[in-house]
């Protein structure tokens, strides 16, 4: 009768170790150290520049000294892509930190006046504090969106439109720029989590010292 008694001790015990051993390792997962992220990459060094912003006020690199900023490219008569990446942007804006500025350039600039760009930013109830909508000349644009940002901004000719609005071929993309003015990430904004992306790059600029 008495061996009984003995098999579930023996049952009891043999639970007993494997819940401990159980117990030890999540710990040791969960303890062990996360390996940290890699930093991210160096793209390209932006050169100073100056633009016209969407109150008619001149900026230039300057005024982005210390901050973190992101950009795009879109105009203002675009039939495609563009109003959804300002209205992605003016989302974005909501969830950055409070010192993350947003900069929005035009292909466009002999049609994208500053005021039409006030116009088009107010449309999508921008916060002007923090987002800047810039034109100027063609040349100064692309030093800053082709050879800075690495952005693609490309005149459709005339005999390849398709209708009166195909005007430009241009990037679709976010940049990222550090505090000391050097592109570190690209976001294409038709991807389902391009925000987290951003957030979470930005996130990681804000512990590099």
């Amino acid at each position: 009768m008495s061996a009984a008694p003995s098999t579930i001790e023996k049952i009891v015990w043999s639970l007993l170790a494997l819940v401990i051993v159980g117990i030890g390792v999540t710990f040791v997962f969960f303890a062990k150290p996360k390996t940290p992220a890699l930093p991210l990459p160096v793209y390209s060094q932006i050169a100073d520049f100056t633009l016209t912003n969407q109150t008619g006020r001149a900026v230039s690199l300057a005024d982005f000294k210390g901050r973190i900023w992101i950009a795009d490219i879109i105009f203002t008569r675009c039939a495609g892509p563009c109003s959804a990446m300002t209205r992605q942007m003016a989302e974005l804006l909501t969830t950055l930190p409070a010192a993350v500025q947003c900069v929005t350039l035009t292909t466009d600039p002999e049609f994208d006046t500053p005021a039409v760009l006030n116009s088009y930013g107010e449309q999508f109830k921008a916060n002007f504090a923090r987002w800047q909508f810039l034109t100027g000349s063609k040349r100064e644009i692309g030093r800053l969106a082709i050879d800075g940002l690495k952005l693609t901004a490309l005149d459709v000719p005339a005999e390849k439109r398709t209708d009166a609005a195909d005007l430009f071929v241009h990037s679709t993309i976010f940049v990222l720029v550090d505090k000391q003015a050097r592109v570190r990430g690209t976001f294409e904004s038709a991807e389902p989590d391009f925000k987290t992306k951003i957030l979470g790059a930005i996130q990681q600029l804000e512990r590099e010292k």
